[in-house]
């Protein structure tokens, strides 16, 4: 049967067949057989009829399944109630006395709002500095933790070769250890190395850190990603004759955005909250992120006694992880 009696049975059938969207089909550029993976496709179009949307059936609410989840319910309330209690309480702080916070009066603001406690904290209490910081940090490492585990993922979801599962593996093991397993042996090398010495180094070597514990968990959230993905655009980019490193960059990439975003922000939370690293590789108030900082500016307020201006300063190191 000749492609041009193919191609109008095929409309036939498409002109009485209701379809949400507009389709597209091809016919042949040559009258020839060819292996279905050497196809030169001709595009044309044809447009097909909406299909009525469906009605929207209101379902009844099964109440004696709801009561069996109650008590979850109850529990999620309770601390959703604490969570902003303590947040407001917090963020009244901030905006108090210290005389006010010790009478008890941070939620009546007795003395007015006192929005000068940011501007302290942010200057001299140097969270300016602590801030930057661990915004450099997070945002470095998040970026080429994508720029690296992103291929990495696609090459292990895709591709079978020797070593697949034993590298799978290794980042599922790797997952494992606890840092404070390497954390002295890293320093050694570090210190032999004498990077710490340079405040430009150091801020290196902690973005390397904070990549290399990262890379076992990111690289398996986005192998599982994309394994989950079709491989039909692969496919059909490859019939086009779209090279498989430009397929990912072009197509698969942007299609995995939202496992991209999600394994993003847990590492930025991850990254921005860090204690332990910055504690052994940060040894000056020009390196420190910003949670030894704050705990620096603990220590510091048995002689300072500025309460609000520390509770200003935690508002201000908690607001990128709230928003996110």
């Amino acid at each position: 049967m000749r492609d041009t009696e193919i191609f109008n049975q095929l409309n036939n059938f498409l002109e009485n067949f209701k379809a949400p969207k507009t389709i597209k089909i091809y016919d042949y550029e040559n009258d020839r057989a060819t292996p279905i993976n050497k196809f030169l496709f001709t595009e044309e179009t044809i447009t097909i009829k909406d299909q009525e949307k469906e009605k929207k059936v209101r379902q009844k609410i099964n109440w004696k399944k709801e009561m069996k989840l109650a008590p979850g319910y109850i529990v999620i309330i309770l601390w959703v109630i604490f969570t902003f209690m303590l947040l407001g309480w917090i963020l009244a702080a901030s905006l108090s006395t210290t005389t006010d916070i010790f009478a008890g009066k941070a939620l009546k603001f007795p003395t007015g709002l006192h929005f000068e406690n940011y501007m302290q904290a942010w200057g001299s209490g140097g969270v300016a500095t602590f801030f930057m910081n661990s915004m450099l940090y997070s945002l470095v490492s998040c970026f080429l933790l994508i720029l690296i585990c992103a291929p990495a993922a696609y090459v292990l979801a895709r591709f079978t070769f020797l070593g697949n599962k034993i590298i799978q593996t290794s980042f599922v093991s790797a997952m494992g250890i606890p840092i404070t397993m390497i954390v002295l042996p890293l320093f050694s090398i570090v210190a032999n190395l004498g990077i710490l010495n340079s405040v430009f180094a150091s801020k290196v070597t902690l973005i390397f850190l904070y990549i290399g514990i990262n890379i076992p968990y990111t690289t398996i959230f986005l192998l599982t990603f994309f394994s989950n993905l079709s491989r039909t655009y692969e496919e059909a980019a490859a019939i086009d004759g779209c090279p498989p490193t430009k397929t990912f960059w072009k197509i698969m990439f942007p299609m995995a955005q939202s496992g991209i975003v999600t394994v993003t922000i847990f590492n930025f939370i991850n990254i921005w909250n860090e204690y332990f690293l910055s504690l052994i590789f940060a040894n000056n108030d020009t390196l420190r992120p910003v949670a030894v900082g704050l705990y620096g500016m603990l220590q510091s307020m048995q002689y300072t006694g500025n309460w609000a201006g520390m509770f200003a300063a935690v508002v201000i190191v908690f607001l990128p992880t709230f928003i996110l």
